[in-house]
């Protein structure tokens, strides 16, 4: 009687601390997440003008890309740095780190003078933050998926997974919703101290995000890999010797549940206020997104709850192959400069790629062992984020501006999608053979 009661404990403790894993995992993706997408918003829409105003409007949109892009270059170091710790002295410890380092930048980002006050420094300084955040972010994901995951009841890793990969949408939605806000101010204000709000209130969220992470006791099984003294000298060199191959499908497997979400928002955000263009203003576009995003938030968690109840292989398809036919079709629907038609063709080309973003985490995370896990899957992502997120605003604006056609950006996100599916599927077919998983890949 006393064994089973304390077994009964045992177990509510084990839910407890799963349950406390998960909403941890969201809270801190969303205020990375959260932080890394304002500075998207604000490329697009105002640090042309703040922090290249010695250049044409063309070429400072360019360069305020170029910066957003060096955000992404800075990731893999995040990975690599964050994943060593993270794989060698446990999760808890590098996820409080790369918060705090993310929250900082961001609040100093907002404080930073433009090329007005300092010239030259001012995009320097900018660039020097935007890579914090880039490592930051960069050694977030990793673990936040692992701490969602390595907790996750049998059977339940991609539900727990999409606990992690819910913060982007939401940080995303959040950073929207904040920049739809300031953006209802004059021009005269907005660009002179309206865009930086978003990035100094990003504090009140970190001091909440730290209060939960600090709450987490290590994940059961990295806890076991500490206390048998199996942790890796070197965890970078293992996964890159011994699985080459899995970390090549890794990253070509992530490009469309990360690289879209850019064009439809970063990219296209700047397309279409451009001048020539003039399909929507800011405060219209911004708030399409943010009826997109909401959509993301609310129905990105079922491809969690498709890809445990179906065979993943057959989802995938289920999830991807929509998107060949959505992606032209939102373009095709924003040039009617229809509001609603428009709202409509974003809302609809979200759902694929943001579903299968779901099972993407639990997906990568069944790739690896746990000694090298943190590292494997943070290069996975964080390579696949630098070579295309990171990279698909600036080569969609060049592809428009060299053609004067959408029809090219269009072209690019449609190869981003086959690229995905011709990973996926092998990669699925390599976790399936080398031994049992939480679900039928």
């Amino acid at each position: 009687m006393i064994e089973d009661t304390v077994e009964s404990s045992s177990k509510e403790s084990t839910r407890r601390q799963a349950r406390r894993a998960g909403v941890g995992a969201f809270a801190g993706t969303t205020l990375e997440w959260f932080d890394f997408f304002i500075f998207g918003s604000a490329s697009a829409l105002v640090f042309g003008e703040v922090f290249f105003s010695g250049a044409p409007p063309a070429i400072g949109t360019l360069a305020a890309f170029g910066t957003f892009w060096v955000g992404f270059l800075a990731r893999p170091l995040g990975g690599l740095v964050f994943g060593h710790f993270g794989d060698r002295y446990g999760r808890k410890s590098a996820l409080i780190v790369t918060l705090m380092m993310m929250g900082g930048a961001t609040v100093l980002i907002g404080l930073l003078p433009g090329y007005a006050q300092i010239g030259a420094a001012a995009p320097i300084l900018l660039v020097v933050l935007r890579m914090i955040q880039g490592v930051a972010v960069g050694g977030e994901w990793g673990g936040a998926v692992l701490i969602a995951t390595e907790y996750a009841p049998p059977g339940k890793r991609l539900i727990y997974g999409a606990f992690a990969q819910q913060g982007s949408p939401t940080g995303n939605l959040l950073a929207t919703l904040a920049f739809l806000a300031v953006a209802q101010l004059p021009d005269e204000d907005f660009v002179s101290w309206g865009w930086r709000v978003p990035f100094i209130a990003s504090a009140a969220l970190m001091i909440v995000g730290l209060f939960i992470r600090l709450r987490l006791a290590e994940t059961p099984e990295m806890a076991k890999v500490l206390e048998q003294n199996r942790a890796t000298g070197l965890p970078a060199k293992v996964a890159l010797t011994r699985y080459p191959t899995l970390i090549t499908l890794g990253v070509c497997a992530g490009v469309a549940a990360v690289a879209l979400s850019y064009i439809k928002s970063t990219f296209a955000l700047s397309w279409v206020t451009s001048d020539g263009v003039d399909l929507f203003d800011r405060s219209t576009f911004l708030t399409m997104l943010t009826i997109a995003l909401f959509v993301q938030v609310v129905g990105q968690p079922f491809g969690a709850v498709l890809g445990s109840r179906v065979r993943l292989r057959t989802a995938v398809y289920w999830m991807l192959v929509p998107e060949l036919v959505l992606f032209p079709a939102m373009f095709l629907l924003l040039q009617t400069g229809s509001f609603w038609l428009a709202a409509l063709g974003m809302a609809l080309a979200t759902l694929p790629h943001a579903m299968y973003y779901a099972v993407l985490a639990g997906v990568l995370s069944s790739a690896f062992p746990t000694e090298i896990r943190y590292t494997g899957i943070s290069l996975c992502y964080q390579l696949c984020s630098t070579l295309f997120s990171g990279t698909a605003p600036f080569f969609c604006q060049f592809l428009f501006a060299t053609t004067g056609n959408i029809w090219a950006v269009i072209g690019l996100g449609i190869a981003y999608v086959v690229i995905t599916i011709l990973a996926v599927i092998p990669l699925l077919k390599r976790i399936h053979a080398a031994g049992p998983t939480d679900t039928a890949m």
